[in-house]
């Protein structure tokens, strides 16, 4: 069951792509600026655990809020969503680039700044993936996800040897103003084009509008706990999450202890992973999937599972193969992520993809702090590459597993017409498939 055509102006791509391309701006001011202040702590402080909280930091807010800022996006202005979020982020960056000038910051304060800025990546996000099902016909939706891959698998490669370029040249303050720039190019053509709102009944009792955001909040946890393909999709993601999160940050140990390289290896590794989410983006905007988008999403977690197994059972002295396997898992993950998205825009009401995106995307980074923590021990106590193969092979069985679970297979088919709304709550016995 997928969501009715919806009528789009001719000139559709002119005012997608015009907003696309601000955020996309925004999007490499924003890696500029993580590249610099990572770069910054370390520098200064050399410290694992600074690093680390600095990650925290800067996951928590997104976790912690997604569920409530998805609710808060089905219910608001999209557009004034963005704008704010976007400005918001720009004034933390502002308030940071004084404390550089006057030689008065703090590594708390640049624990507030990131968090600030996850906060107002926790509204951004879903507000600009629920919009971009009512501007984009739905048969361009996957190629949409796959350039959305390739652009944020590009700005991961290009942006930390800019920022390093940046910071020989510039001060602190000068890499850090290019995200006000880059923020105001994200903000200008939201000034001039408008974003489609999702139909939504008008609530005029001021009582209603006191317990709206909590009914529509558990609206959303309704709607997903009672679409079983859905609610699979979410358990594997967090899954899949906790197995793959820790593979980054054992990247560096893999590369040294066990293959006896050096930090240009380590780069390559990483390298290889983003050319091959670029590669993976572009065939996805060609390709478009299978007319089944589940399908293509599985066989991508099959092959990630795949890449990831390669890497962790190289031996020592075949490096390269490590490296091919790294660049293959990075093809198969926008041929994952592209399609599931799609799915998600071409399924899911428009009023409710706000809260399905950040709930789904909530429970999904819920896990990485949580494999951050046991990811260590564990391969303290097994071995690093174990970590690799085990998760690989695990991610592996469940893609190629889901193809046998009915529930999954069918997902653009098993949820009921009629979700439960705040005056619609039908008995469990009435959810059919």
């Amino acid at each position: 069951m997928q969501n009715p055509a919806r009528p789009l102006p001719h000139n559709w791509a002119a005012r997608f792509f015009t907003i696309w391309s601000g955020q996309s701006f925004s999007l490499f001011g924003s890696a500029l600026v993580q590249f610099a202040l990572v770069w910054y702590l370390t520098q200064q402080t050399g410290s694992a655990t600074i690093l680390a909280v600095a990650t925290l930091v800067a996951m928590l807010p997104q976790i912690v809020m997604g569920p409530f800022a998805g609710a808060l996006v089905d219910r608001w202005n999209r557009r004034a969503i963005m704008i704010v979020a976007d400005g918001s982020i720009a004034l933390s960056t502002l308030v940071l680039i004084y404390l550089f000038a006057v030689g008065q910051v703090q590594i708390w304060h640049i624990y507030a700044i990131l968090m600030i800025r996850s906060l107002g990546g926790a509204f951004h996000f879903p507000a600009m993936q629920a919009s971009t099902t009512l501007m984009v016909p739905e048969k361009h939706l996957t190629r949409i996800s796959g350039a959305n891959q390739t652009l944020q698998s590009a700005i991961s490669i290009v942006a930390p040897p800019t920022g390093a370029l940046l910071l020989e040249t510039l001060p602190m303050q000068g890499v850090l103003a290019i995200d006000i720039a880059t923020a105001f190019l994200a903000i200008l053509p939201l000034a001039f084009f408008s974003i489609p709102q999702p139909a939504r009944a008008r609530i005029t009792d001021k009582t209603k509008v006191q317990t709206g955001f909590v009914q529509e909040f558990r609206e959303g946890l309704r709607y997903v706990m009672a679409w079983p393909g859905l609610l699979a999709i979410m358990a594997m993601a967090t899954v899949i999450n906790f197995l793959l999160t820790p593979t980054s940050a054992l990247m560096p140990l893999l590369v040294t202890r066990h293959f006896g390289l050096g930090a240009l290896e380590f780069g390559l590794m990483d390298s290889a992973w983003g050319f091959g989410v670029i590669l993976g983006g572009l065939a996805l905007s060609v390709w478009g999937g299978f007319k089944r988008k589940v399908a293509t999403s599985m066989l991508g977690i099959i092959g990630i599972g795949l890449g990831v197994t390669i890497v962790g059972l190289t031996p020592a002295n075949v490096y390269w193969l490590a490296v091919t396997g790294m660049a293959f898992a990075g093809v198969m993950n926008p041929i994952t992520n592209g399609p599931l998205f799609a799915l998600i825009q071409s399924t899911v009401k428009p009023e409710m993809q706000g809260r399905v995106m950040s709930l789904i995307m909530s429970a999904a980074a819920a896990m990485s702090p949580l494999s951050l923590m046991v990811a260590g021990p564990v391969s303290d106590l097994i071995g690093i590459r174990t970590w690799f193969w085990v998760g690989g092979l695990l991610c592996l069985l469940m893609g190629g597993g889901a193809f046998f679970v009915p529930a999954i297979m069918n997902i653009e088919s098993n949820h009921y017409n009629q979700h439960p709304t705040s005056s619609e709550k039908p008995a469990l016995s009435s959810i059919a498939d």
